[in-house]
């Protein structure tokens, strides 16, 4: 029984680490590199204008049950707005956020490293659009954290995250069946888990 458990540890320690080698690098240099923003950070913002049918700010659309009297949402037609700014300028991102006032419009667009926010004056259509882009490291930050990467990111993190807790725990299984310096090296594992503590303690106080 310890003979098999020592070789599936083997053979699970290695090959999972073969395969999350990427990810492990990934995270491990943009956790350094999100802990750090100010060694690699660069921004650029544009603005770009134009104008929007007016028709779809103004639908003739009974109000919804208990509305929020600041919204008038009912009265535009918001998937044709959000293709229209999309196609016009080739706005990225996920749209997360559309306001309608009785005034404006407020369309916001957010990705990694990305974020555009449009703002539409509903008596004529026009709009303004504030487009931010960040560099290529903060674009990696973002995908480190997870924001604004959609549901597939979050799935590679999760599994990311799974195979290193595995990766750990097979590494001192293994160190068990390892009768060379096995003190040692779970006096290091030890010592390893307290300093983190250590730090964790330090830190939230």
């Amino acid at each position: 029984m310890q003979r098999q458990l020592a070789v599936w540890s083997r053979w699970l320690h290695i090959y999972l680490s073969l395969m999350s080698f990427g990810a492990i690098l990934f995270f491990s240099i943009t956790g350094l590199t999100l802990n750090h923003p100010d060694w690699f950070f660069s921004e650029s913002t544009k603005t770009v204008g134009g104008t929007v049918p007016r028709e779809w700010l103004h639908l003739q659309q009974p109000p919804p049950e208990n509305r929020d009297e600041s919204d008038y949402g009912h009265e535009v037609d918001r998937l044709a707005v959000v293709e229209f700014l999309r196609g016009e300028h080739g706005l990225s991102g996920r749209m997360t956020e559309f306001l309608s006032f009785q005034d404006e419009c407020e369309v916001t667009f957010q990705g990694p490293g990305y974020a555009a926010t449009a703002r539409i004056r509903r008596d004529d259509g026009t709009y303004s659009i504030s487009v931010i882009s960040n560099d290529l490291v903060s674009l990696l930050n973002d995908l480190h954290k997870g924001r604004h990467t959609g549901a597939e990111w979050s799935v590679v993190i999760d599994i990311s995250a799974i195979i290193s807790a595995l990766v750990a725990i097979t590494g001192l299984i293994l160190v068990f069946f390892l009768k060379l310096h096995r003190k040692l090296r779970l006096s290091l594992a030890v010592a390893g888990i307290l300093l983190i503590l250590w730090m964790f303690r330090i830190a939230i106080n």
